[in-house]
């Protein structure tokens, strides 16, 4: 495996990741809008998925990734 193939799989978990616990998060938010561990988690996340580090990683638009999350806990 190509060094290039390694750090595509890499950015690619660090994001994955980076998504399911943000749908925890807004999940979690949902049930209990007070729930100051899951709003923390939740801008952190879309703190993450606004920086240049995310930029770096993948060409996905985050704020789109932050609206589609979103719609999909809303759903």
């Amino acid at each position: 495996m190509s060094n290039i193939t390694n750090y595509e799989n890499l950015a690619n978990a660090i994001i994955l990741q980076a998504v399911k616990d943000c749908r925890v998060a807004l999940k979690c938010l949902r049930a209990n809008p007070r729930n100051r561990t899951a709003a923390a988690d939740k801008d952190a996340i879309e703190r993450f998925f606004r920086s240049q580090w995310f930029t770096v990683l993948t060409s996905v638009d985050g704020g789109m990734l932050i609206r589609s999350l979103q719609m999909e806990v809303d759903a």
